[in-house]
């Protein structure tokens, strides 16, 4: 008992400050290990990269129609201004600006006052001539059966003066007729089918033969022409398909997206424009709904033959790289290469593929801007009524769980 109480109090509390800190070591080491612990469990595992969404298509093989375009101007078939082959005063105008008319149909009455009296005094004078001759034929046949009794110069006379008044009847109905034609002349009707345009002379005005000034222009519509160009290089084609049969030619708007008419070339130009290397073609369209119309710039496909078994893609799988034209194929993984190839013709929104692809391959057809070498690529959800209504399909389902 003495020596226990007799112990240094030095070594007690260095003894007590060890104890301590081996406690502290113990439970900063048990701290450590549970953290380690939970962040091993909290971090996720490393994910796959996830597929780009892409718009694919096939690679097919079938007719491929060879189409050549251009860039036209539609004209009328006939273009007719009218004026007046007489004088006088516009009485009545018998038509609406803009109104389709047709061959014959009044347009405008000038006075028909003073051809229809030169009509009737021609008719007069005729009448008067033919009295006169029936009686010059009368006494001619009196000096006739007179024989011997009559003088031969008399009833020669008399043979003459008939002649001379049957001539003159002659005369007289070529007069008529001219009055008639004049008169009918101030009666002005449409010469053709066509449209009017603007009226360029009001009721009550003189017109007459020599003024410049029209009345109305008609244009004909039905049918209706185009007139476009094609690069001196075609036209071999070109004259080659038109020497086999008629060569279909489509109208359609400038910026390509509506089909306008459709018709056939009628005429390629006799010489080749030597200042821009093109020439002229023609085709004609019914034009029965005057979806043309002469002014309206059009652009043209004209249809020359066709690729039989021609190898193809829509025209957006086609790319441009610093190597030249490619493709990304898409292999039975789901992993898109980039494939070289060489193009044709386009048509349709497809091109012919002559070199570098497969029928029966697939090819990115959309969405390329995210696609790399060897990239996973999946079919992109369809965007739209579809895609929602695919929601609100699944939204219900859930709902009903």
């Amino acid at each position: 008992m003495r020596s226990e109480q007799g112990a240094d109090p030095t070594k007690r509390r260095h003894g007590g400050w060890l104890l301590a800190l081996a406690i502290l070591a113990g439970a900063g080491g048990a701290y450590a290990w549970h953290t380690r612990e939970h962040a091993a469990a909290a971090k996720p595992a490393a994910r796959a990269p996830a597929a780009v969404p892409v718009t694919l298509a096939r690679v097919e093989q079938g007719p491929l129609a060879k189409e050549l375009g251009g860039l036209g101007t539609v004209q009328a078939y006939n273009t007719v201004q009218v004026r007046s082959r007489v004088d006088g005063e516009i009485l009545k105008i018998g038509f609406r600006e803009g109104q389709v008319v047709k061959k014959g149909d009044l347009l405008a009455q000038v006075d028909p006052r003073p051809y229809q009296a030169a009509l009737d005094q021609a008719k007069a004078k005729k009448a008067q001539d033919e009295a006169n001759v029936k009686n010059a034929k009368a006494d001619l046949e009196r000096y006739t059966k007179l024989g011997d009794y009559a003088s031969r110069q008399q009833t020669e006379t008399q043979g003459a003066q008939v002649n001379q008044l049957t001539a003159q009847i002659a005369g007289d109905q070529a007069a008529i007729d001219n009055a008639a034609t004049q008169l009918s002349y101030a009666t002005i009707q449409a010469p053709i089918d066509g449209v009017t345009g603007f009226r360029l002379i009001d009721v009550g005005n003189i017109v007459n033969a020599a003024q410049q000034t029209a009345i109305v222009t008609i244009t004909q519509v039905e049918p209706i022409f185009v007139v476009y160009t094609a690069p001196e290089e075609q036209l071999g084609e070109v004259m080659r398909a038109l020497a086999a049969g008629p060569v279909p030619v489509e109208a359609w708007s400038t910026d390509g997206m509506t089909r306008l008419s459709e018709g056939r070339l009628d005429l390629v130009n006799n010489q080749v424009d030597t200042a821009t290397g093109t020439i002229r073609l023609k085709a004609s369209f019914a034009n029965k709904d005057h979806a043309l119309w002469p002014g309206v710039s059009v652009s043209t496909k004209m249809r020359t033959g066709t690729i039989p078994d021609a190898v193809t893609v829509p025209d957006d799988a086609v790319q441009h790289g610093p190597k030249g034209l490619y493709a990304f194929v898409v292999d039975d993984q789901n992993h898109a290469h980039m494939q070289p190839i060489a193009v044709g013709r386009a048509t349709d929104g497809r091109t012919q593929v002559t070199k570098g692809l497969t029928p029966g391959q697939t090819v990115v057809w959309r969405g390329q801007s995210r696609v790399q070498e060897g990239a996973l690529v999946a079919e992109a959800k369809p965007a739209g009524p579809a895609a929602h209504s695919a929601d609100n399909a699944a939204l219900a389902s859930s709902e009903a769980r």
